[in-house]
């Protein structure tokens, strides 16, 4: 079966980093931005943080999951670069058709996350207090350690390796009874 890898964890963790070091390092691959399904909502857009985009985030995160399940159904390697808590994960599953994936996430420091968002260049998201609001969430989820990755290094090939090393000894597979 073709892969499905989700890099997930809250802004400035290096999941776009990582995602497309990932994704390069397959012949063929797809690199889903799950950021970027958010950008189709042209009015009525609310924040995704915010309590009232309950909503609105179930109804794009089912969308980015189709789409990236028809894309690992057609064949493709597929790494998905997106804010995928615990708490969304079983839906997320569901709704790409497969019956598992792979689940990473990268989680820095707060202050190394506040860090990385400030000195962002040509990145739409500044937003220092959702940083901190999404990074709480994140580190109060629980999330089982082999799961994991805190390491701060800026080496984006090396938390690659350590994907593709706990992808390979199957550490990383969640499955819906996970």
């Amino acid at each position: 079966m073709t892969e499905l890898i989700v890099v997930a964890g809250p802004p400035g963790a290096g999941k776009s980093t990582v995602a497309a070091v990932l994704a390069d390092g397959f012949d063929t691959s797809a690199l889903v931005a799950g950021d970027a399904f958010f950008a189709f909502i042209r009015q009525g857009y609310v924040m995704p943080w915010l309590d009232e985009a309950a909503q609105q985030n179930d109804v794009v995160l089912a969308a980015a999951a189709a789409a990236t399940g028809q894309l690992v159904s057609g064949g493709y390697p597929v790494v998905y670069d997106g804010v995928i808590g615990t708490w969304t994960l079983p839906a997320f599953l569901a709704a790409t058709g497969l019956g598992q994936l792979h689940y990473a996430v990268l989680l820095p420091s707060a202050q190394c996350c506040e860090t990385r968002v400030q000195s962002r260049v040509g990145h739409g998201f500044s937003d220092l207090a959702a940083t901190r609001q999404v990074h709480r969430m994140f580190a109060e989820a629980q999330i089982p350690a082999r799961h994991l990755i805190t390491d701060e290094a800026a080496d984006p090939a090396g938390v690659a390796a350590q994907i593709r090393a706990r992808m390979a000894d199957g550490t990383l597979v969640y499955r819906l009874e996970d």
